[in-house]
């Protein structure tokens, strides 16, 4: 699998304060990717480096799909986090508008948008001003207006961002179909079971440098323990004494049992007292939602 997008160690910084510093990652044809990171952490700023809006203070950036040193911006797609649709403009003119900046040929671009708003549920609303609809609406119009000339990379700064879970599955289906047909895509969101579910890889920022990089399941054996969730009334047991348990959470029926980190799933059910009442148990790794707050809130990684 080729690259079509590579970083290297590019660096940016506002006056005395380093905002990306020294930041490398790679995107493939094909690929969902996924940058995580707190607010502030240095996305925006890597994502408006790679789109030419701001210039790194160091490093380099490089398309496969264009002449050294060059930004080929209409073979980019973009979805910003700060939506920026024309709001007393037909919607189906502000995407026409969009694809032909993007030198997209017009009466393919039509075509496209009106597959496009019928597949997304907007049938019908092609003359309907952007303020004339909803978030939800408008979200999925400015999606439609990123994909509609058929980038080859495709960044998308929270899509999902006011959309109902009906629509978030629109969204999600056509993100893998895009990336089935070879578009590279890079994905920044803060709803990490969507990412979990989607990215083939991430690069998590945190205060301007890499933190994590690589793919997703490796990422957990490497990094996250084990959890059991027993769904039962067990306040009369104490886990906590138990030697494969590193830390307890109980909400209700539910307790979270924090295997330490040479403990397995088998140390557990040897240890579990008889006496524990299990309705129903779940066992999994600790989620990509976990990492992500247990590093935002300063924690480390572990190098294992």
């Amino acid at each position: 699998m080729r690259h079509l997008l590579r970083l290297e160690k590019v660096t940016k910084s506002f006056g005395k304060q380093c905002v990306v510093d020294n930041v490398s990652f790679a995107i493939n044809e094909g690929e969902i990717f996924g940058m995580l990171g707190p607010n502030g952490a240095g996305k925006s700023t890597t994502i408006r480096c790679l789109m030419g809006i701001l210039m790194p203070d160091a490093g380099s950036i490089h398309f496969e799909f264009a002449k050294p040193g060059a930004i080929p911006r209409a073979q980019i797609g973009y979805l910003p986090e700060e939506r920026g649709l024309y709001k007393n403009v037909p919607v189906i003119d502000t995407i026409l508008y969009l694809a032909r900046l993007k030198d997209y040929p017009v009466a393919k671009a039509k075509a496209r948008t009106l597959e496009y708003l019928e597949k997304f549920d907007l049938k019908g609303l092609e003359r309907a001003t952007v303020e004339e609809l909803s978030k939800g609406m408008a979200q999925k119009v400015q999606f439609i207006a990123s994909i509609v000339h058929e980038p080859k990379l495709l960044i998308l700064d929270e899509p999902f961002s006011g959309l109902d879970p009906v629509s978030q599955n629109i969204i999600k289906e056509e993100v893998r179909t895009l990336a089935s047909k070879g578009t590279a895509i890079l994905l920044s969101a803060h709803q990490m079971n969507l990412v979990e579910e989607l990215c083939d890889r991430i690069f998590l920022i945190h205060k301007g440098k890499q933190v994590l990089y690589g793919g997703v399941t490796e990422i957990k054996e490497q990094f996250a323990d084990y959890k059991c969730d027993i769904i039962g009334t067990n306040d009369h047991v104490d886990f906590s004494v138990l030697q494969s348990v590193g830390r307890v959470e109980r909400a209700k029926s539910r307790t979270t049992l924090f295997l330490r980190t040479s403990s397995s799933i088998q140390d557990l059910l040897l240890e579990l007292p008889p006496i524990t009442v299990i309705d129903e148990m779940h066992v999994d790794r600790i989620s990509l939602h976990d990492i992500f707050v247990h590093i935002a809130t300063g924690g480390e990684t572990d190098e294992r």
